[in-house]
């Protein structure tokens, strides 16, 4: 592993930020550290770049131990979310500064410079300074700065929290793209799920200072181990009594299920034409206009679900009494989550997104 923690321990005062953390990470992936405000997530971030120190336990870079070595030694770029670039230097003396820190020829110091504008495609915009920039265009600086002293490891902190939505989502691309291309490995903090499973080659899960989940978006998604994941990642309601819906048996003394959107299928009464025994009644209660579909609240036996519901399709209204087909759900209980599947639906004619 590229970069390793094993044992780490830190806490502020009552908080434990990092209970007994260990993971480790692949050279050239891009990983993406996710969880709640307070999770521990940030605090991670800051031992790895030593800004921090560990109360106990090891970090380890290229099979380094770093926890002696001062930040400006680790080899670390960093990407703060407010940018945090020179106001007054231009764009191509911001991206300038570490390698004049590392007395660099004024030679070396323009090709690298003109090669890291030219990547994050800002040509012709050297001379100008921070204040003269858009959000998305200061964060693409800060992110060339970050590369030009050639880290061994780049850290985001963030790095789109200050950015609008519209540019956020263009800069997801771009980032992974420019991470690709860079190659280095790099550790991204975010609450955002969507950016999470976007961007990161894998995704750490973080909550209450440890380490819930690791793998690639999908697995997360798709597998959820602990119950705080199966109710954290994805627009999950949280439901009891699930064992009273067709096809959902009760699991030994498990109380509580998550059911996702895309789990759930709202037809028309007279639209339904198959598995008309295994679908329940419901009734509309709520109707949300997202943009491109609609989100429902359905009443299934006193159960709230949420479904989605294509802007093409049919109109339904609040009311309306409905059928409704629940493919699979996740039940939980405080230490791990299982997958039960419908058996009366399972005609694996649906899409899992």
């Amino acid at each position: 592993m590229y970069v390793e923690l094993k044992n780490i321990n830190k806490t502020f005062g009552d908080f434990k930020a990092s209970n007994n953390v260990s993971f480790g990470i692949e050279q050239g992936k891009l990983i993406g550290l996710l969880g709640p405000s307070g999770s521990g997530k940030t605090t991670i971030l800051r031992m790895i770049a030593g800004l921090e120190e560990p109360d106990s336990g090891d970090i380890f870079i290229d099979g380094v131990r770093v926890n002696d070595i001062p930040a400006s030694k680790r080899g670390i770029g960093f990407v703060f979310q407010s940018y945090a670039l020179f106001r007054y230097m231009s764009v191509f003396d911001n991206i300038a500064f570490g390698l004049e820190v590392q007395k660099k020829s004024k030679k070396e110091i323009k090709e690298k410079v003109d090669e890291l504008i030219k990547l994050i495609g800002l040509e012709g915009l050297g001379k100008r300074y921070p204040s003269q920039l858009s959000g998305g265009q200061r964060q693409r600086v800060a992110f060339a700065r970050a590369l030009a002293p050639n880290p061994q490891l780049l850290l985001l902190d963030e790095p789109f929290a200050a950015i609008d939505a519209k540019v956020r989502q263009e800069l997801r691309t771009w980032l992974k793209d420019m991470i690709n291309k860079v190659g280095v490995t790099s550790i991204f903090v975010t609450h955002d799920q969507d950016e999470a499973i976007e961007v990161a080659d894998e995704i750490i899960i973080t909550n209450r200072g440890n380490i819930e989940q690791k793998g690639s978006p999908l697995e997360i998604y798709k597998n959820p181990s602990t119950s705080f994941v199966a109710q954290f990642v994805g627009q999950s309601t949280v439901i009891e009594d699930y064992h009273k819906l067709k096809g959902f048996n009760k699991v030994r003394d498990i109380q509580k299920a998550v059911i996702r959107p895309e789990f759930v299928s709202v037809t028309k009464v007279n639209e339904l034409k198959q598995f008309i025994s295994a679908a329940e009644d419901g009734i509309i209660e709520q109707i949300l206009f997202r943009g491109s579909y609609l989100e429902l609240k359905v009443n299934v036996k006193g159960i709230i679900l949420t479904a989605h519901r294509f802007l093409e399709d049919t109109p339904v209204e609040v009311g309306e009494r409905v059928k409704v087909k629940i493919y699979r759900l996740y039940v939980f209980d405080e230490k791990e989550a299982s997958l039960l599947r419908n058996p009366a639906l399972e005609d694996n004619n649906w899409v899992f997104i």
